[in-house]
C-alpha cells in the first residue's frame, strides 16, 4: 500500500502507466474540500476535471471502451474500460459519490478503505490519484511518518526505503565507486564462442573421433537394408520363391530341434 501510494506521487511512473498528466499543475494533485464536496452532478464533475486539466485522462478511458470477448458479456461485464483517475475523499455520504460514478474510468474511494487493487491495478504501480485536502492530510495519522508511528493502526511504523539515493547512475559514476572497481577492458577483443557439439559437426568429431565411422556404418547398414527389402518386394511381384540363406536355415533347424526335445522331455516328466 505505501509503495503504491509513493508511486502515485512520481510523475514518471504515473505517465508510464498510461495516464495523461502532462497538463497537471502538480503530482500528487490535491483539491480543496470546498471545491469537490459541493459537486452533486456529473456536469459539475466534468467542469472540475477540465478546470484542473485532468479530463484528458477521462477522455482516454472513454476512447478505450470496447466490448468484451467471450462469455463475460452475459455476466454483467459487457464492456472493458481502462482505469482513469482515482478520487480519494474523507467525508462520508458526500454528494460527489454520485457525481463521478457515470464518468468512464473514474473511481471514488475513501481514504480509510483504500486497497492495492485500486492503487495498483493489475500489479502496475503509478495510478493517477486526485486527493481531497482532508484525505491527504489524514495519511500521516493513518500510516505515520518516519519519526512517528501510526495513530489509527496498532503498532504500525512506516517502512524506510533501503536506498537513500535511488539514482543508480549517479551512484555508479561517483568517485567512491569508480575508485574501487577494476578498469574497463580494452575494446576490440573478440570473445570466443563456445560451439555446441550437438549441432556443430566439427565439435562433435573433436569430442568423439569414432563418430564419422559410426555414421558411415549406419548409412551402409541402411543401404543394405533398403536393397534387401527392394529385392524381397521384387521377388513377391514376380512370384519367384525367395532364396533362403544357408546360415538362416541351419539356425532355424537347430532351434526347432531344441524345442522339440524340450517338448518331449516335458511330456515324459508329466507322464511320470
Amino acid at each position: 500500500m505505501t509503495s503504491s501510494l509513493a508511486a502515485s506521487a512520481v510523475p514518471a511512473l504515473v505517465m508510464a502507466r498510461g495516464h495523461r498528466v502532462e497538463q497537471l499543475p502538480e503530482v500528487p494533485l490535491v483539491v480543496d474540500n470546498k471545491v469537490i464536496d459541493n459537486i452533486d452532478k456529473a456536469s459539475k464533475a466534468v467542469a472540475l476535471l477540465k478546470a484542473i486539466n485532468a479530463y484528458d485522462d477521462v477522455e482516454k478511458c472513454k476512447d478505450t471502451k470496447t466490448m468484451r470477448a467471450g462469455k463475460g458479456k452475459a455476466r454483467n461485464r459487457r464492456y472493458i474500460v481502462r482505469r482513469g483517475p482515482l478520487i480519494v475523499y474523507n467525508q462520508e455520504n458526500s454528494p460527489m459519490l454520485k457525481a463521478f460514478r457515470n464518468l468512464p474510468g473514474v473511481e471514488v474511494c475513501n481514504v480509510a478503505r483504500m486497497n492495492v487493487l485500486q492503487l495498483a491495478p493489475g500489479g502496475h504501480i503509478g495510478r493517477f490519484v486526485i486527493w481531497t485536502r482532508d484525505a491527504f492530510e489524514k495519511l500521516d495519522s493513518l500510516y505515520g511518518t518516519y519519526n512517528k508511528v501510526s495513530q489509527l493502526k496498532k503498532d504500525y511504523r512506516l517502512p524506510r526505503p533501503l536506498m537513500a539515493n535511488p539514482d543508480l547512475n549517479r551512484i555508479i559514476d561517483s568517485q567512491e565507486i569508480q575508485s574501487a572497481i577494476r578498469p574497463a577492458k580494452e575494446t576490440g577483443s573478440v570473445a570466443i564462442l563456445k560451439k555446441n557439439a550437438l549441432v556443430n559437426v566439427g565439435a562433435r568429431n573433436a569430442l568423439n573421433p569414432y563418430y564419422p565411422t559410426l555414421v558411415r556404418n549406419r548409412k551402409n547398414q541402411q543401404k543394405a537394408t533398403a536393397k534387401k527389402k527392394a529385392a524381397l518386394v521384387q521377388q513377391k511381384r514376380t512370384g519367384a520363391a525367395p532364396k533362403k540363406d544357408a546360415k538362416t536355415v541351419a539356425r532355424n533347424k537347430a532351434v526347432n530341434t531344441r524345442l522339440n526335445k524340450q517338448r518331449k522331455d516335458f511330456a515324459a516328466f508329466i507322464s511320470k
